[in-house]
């Protein structure tokens, strides 16, 4: 986290910036070390050219913030204080050039900003932010493969309570209490269960259909593990399904193998969609598959890069994303395959490691 810092502060002398403000709970996070949900609150660490760094954050929060930051400089608010005139205490006079994470900040604070600061200038820091997180560190890559191992043996245990009879919504209550009770800190997006035609709608909500003999059933779920997401689907039969769910199933099962094996340092996002693509409109599927290939994974279950045809941007080492290729027939049902894999410096590791091969149930 101090090398993260002092990166940060090396861009702040080279882009010509006076001061950063970083605001986004994540990124305060991945900066100092200080995990916090401050809801409304005002949570927000300040990066100045020539000062030291400031972490402004919730009264109620004090404790936790000084046993876990790396910043040393802490300043605390109450609710009823107005966090802003703090900050215009620590940044007297102007204020100069300030980056900013501009897709995170609201039109209100950048009004209260605008009130209370003499800004000249506003900067995005968000492209800086991004490159750095893109290239995961062996820490990081380490409590990944463990959101990873957790949400595998969720999904173990999820299939093993699956059946004709028992409805989407019944799996998804047991999901979501196993990842809790295996220690994950909870899903890290909604979990999926969908059944049957449900099966054909990408991201669809799920509900009380029960689970029919020769229906296919589409588990997507992850988990949060000390901040960072896993992110996996895997597509299952209960009873003999139809030829054509098995011929869709093989034809995604080898878009899945052929957009990993396109991952490799310095290939573009756009040439490993296409490599999986390919395999799908080969086999006269093109127009189902209806999504990118895939996207990153990290302390968001969807941060960049995302995999699609239009990114030209290359594959870096250290990278960490989803190759999730899917086909999805109305009337017949969909099937998805997502891994989660790590760009190495010769080329990928599956992170995920659950079996692909089509799995019958009952």
């Amino acid at each position: 986290m101090k090398q993260r810092l002092d990166k940060l502060q090396h861009t702040i002398n080279t882009q010509g910036w006076d001061h950063v403000l970083i605001t986004d709970p994540k990124h305060v996070y991945y900066l100092t070390g200080f995990a916090s949900n401050p809801h409304e609150r005002f949570l927000g660490l300040l990066l100045s050219a020539a000062e030291e760094p400031v972490l402004v954050v919730p009264a109620l929060d004090a404790e936790a913030a000084h046993a876990a930051s790396i910043v040393n400089h802490i300043v605390t608010h109450q609710d009823t204080d107005n966090p802003y005139e703090l900050l215009k205490g620590i940044i007297p006079g102007s204020a100069g050039v300030l980056a900013v994470e501009k897709e995170q900040l609201t039109v209100s604070r950048y009004e209260q900003l605008q009130h209370h600061l003499s800004v000249s200038r506003y900067e995005d820091a968000g492209p800086v932010l991004r490159e750095m997180r893109v290239r995961k560190s062996p820490e990081e890559v380490q409590v990944i493969r463990h959101a990873v191992q957790l949400v595998e043996e969720v999904l173990q245990r999820g299939l093993a309570q699956t059946k004709a009879g028992v409805s989407e919504i019944e799996l998804v209550a047991e999901l979501e209490y196993t990842m809790k009770k295996l220690g994950a800190e909870g899903p890290s997006f909604s979990t999926m269960v969908l059944s049957g035609p449900n099966t054909a709608l990408p991201h669809g909500v799920p509900g009380s259909r029960k689970i029919e003999p020769g229906d296919l059933v589409m588990f997507d779920l992850g988990v949060y593990a000390s901040g960072y997401a896993s992110d996996i689907t895997r597509t299952v039969a209960v009873g003999q399904p139809s030829s054509e769910a098995v011929r869709i199933y093989e034809t995604v099962l080898a878009a899945n193998t052929a957009g990993i094996q396109a991952v490799k340092p310095g290939a573009s996002y756009a040439s490993i969609d296409q490599a999986a693509r390919d395999v799908i409109a080969n086999a006269g599927y093109g127009p189902a598959f209806v999504h990118r290939l895939g996207h990153g994974l990290g302390m968001d279950v969807h941060e960049y890069p995302s995999v699609h045809g239009q990114n030209s941007d290359t594959a870096q080492t250290g990278a960490v994303f989803t190759i999730e290729p899917g086909i999805y027939v109305p009337g017949v049902g969909g099937v998805r395959i997502e891994d989660d894999v790590l760009v190495t410096g010769t080329g990928v590791e599956v992170l995920t490691t659950f079996p692909k091969e089509l799995t019958i149930i009952g």
